[in-house]
């Protein structure tokens, strides 16, 4: 039974996941990750600080050891839009490079939109239908068109949880005022950046729609059996941003199901899906705890 790791470095989170190929089947050992904020401050300064460096240096050795206890053959790590768009991206990939030995391939937009699309397929099973599939980051917003297997289309835009709470959200807790100037914002930004607005099925995937579900069954351990599939109604979308809009930062970690490390980005997060949900005009949206590290596994491993 051989092992692999993959490690998925954003904007706001490094998501690790250590899985076994046995016989063309794969077997999920570890799936987790950390909200080390690679991209804090990238709004203003175009660059990565030297804080979120160390932070993100410290958070990616920590992973690389729990690989090395558990025998792990290969480890493929990708970055996102946080590494595509810092102008200083470079002193952090050669850093990783240098002190761990880790080297990480900075992958296009459109190629994280196919490999998300790609792990998401198992959640519908087989349809003809038109699929829309959705990912929500730190600093950007993917869209996958589909219909069935086939993917039509796919793009990338830069708008994620991360950018809007710096730019908008300067309350706490957010007044009415500071939230609406945002949504208006995000409407306005997706019906400028997107011409297709039509879709069957609305599926949502990331960490902001998975904290979002949590939250919604109100877990306190997270259980990712009982999110995968689960479906998400705009009056639950809705009422979670009432929630979170009411509450300061430090209150909302206290939130069952929320990641303390989330509490300041998620009323951002939960109204980028809100305006998606108007955009398409549908009143629910199906919640994938699949993503990209999911689709890459089956892209180099299992495809074959």
């Amino acid at each position: 039974m051989k092992k692999y790791a993959i490690l998925d470095i954003g904007t706001n989170s490094i998501k690790f996941f250590l899985f076994s190929i046995e016989n063309g089947k794969s077997t999920a050992i570890i799936d987790t990750n950390n909200i080390s904020r690679l991209g804090e401050g990238l709004l203003k300064t175009g660059i990565i600080s030297n804080e979120a460096m160390d932070r993100n240096l410290i958070a990616l050795s920590e992973f690389m050891e729990i690989a090395k206890e558990k025998n792990v053959q290969e480890i493929t790590a990708v970055g996102t839009m946080c590494l595509r768009t810092a102008k200083n991206s470079d002193v952090f990939l050669q850093k990783v490079e240098e002190k761990l030995g880790l080297k990480i391939k900075v992958i296009p937009g459109e190629e994280e939109a196919r490999l998300s699309y790609l792990s998401v397929l198992s959640t519908i099973g087989n349809t003809d239908k038109e699929v829309v599939v959705f990912d929500t980051g730190g600093g950007s917003t993917e869209f996958i068109f589909g219909k069935g297997t086939s993917l039509n289309n796919r793009i990338s835009l830069n708008l994620g949880a991360v950018h809007p709470t710096e730019e908008f959200l300067l309350s706490d807790p957010v007044t009415e005022d500071e939230l609406k100037k945002m949504q208006d914002y995000m409407i306005r930004f997706f019906k400028e950046n997107i011409t297709k607005t039509t879709a069957d099925y609305l599926i949502g995937i990331g960490g902001t729609v998975t904290s979002m579900g949590a939250v919604m069954h109100k877990m306190v351990k997270y259980d990712p059996s009982l999110i995968q599939g689960s479906i998400m109604s705009l009056s639950e979308v809705k009422n979670q941003i009432k929630l979170y809009q009411r509450k300061t930062i430090e209150e909302r970690k206290s939130i069952p199901g929320l990641q303390p490390k989330r509490a300041d980005v998620i009323l951002s997060g939960a109204s980028i899906i809100e305006s998606i949900m108007k955009i398409f005009q549908i009143k629910s949206f199906i919640i994938s705890d699949r993503g990209l590290r999911h689709g890459l596994m089956f892209d180099k491993y299992l495809k074959n």
